[in-house]
């Protein structure tokens, strides 16, 4: 799975299993995040310029109150601050 230059099977390091949609959100996530120009990239929620549609940002909101939630329980509790701050 390649768009753009990123192949994501290369930077998972195996093949990666998702839907057509989440296919979709990420490869969208991928490009936009790279083609940002703020040096250095803040973290959208504290950016001034939001460069994804609409229902992007709420697709990608729903997607990271799922697994930070996981990640946390999980034991990355370095998370804590990227969630806080």
């Amino acid at each position: 799975m390649a768009a753009r230059g990123h192949d994501i099977e290369r930077m998972h390091g195996g093949p990666v299993e998702v839907c057509a949609d989440c296919r979709k959100l990420m490869l969208h996530a991928m490009v936009k995040r790279t083609a940002c120009p703020m040096n250095p990239k803040p973290t959208c929620k504290h950016c001034p310029d939001h460069c994804y549609h609409p229902t992007y940002r709420s697709r990608i909101r729903q997607v990271m109150k799922h697994s930070g939630r996981k990640l946390v329980l999980h034991g990355r509790i370095d998370l804590l601050w990227h969630l806080l701050f």
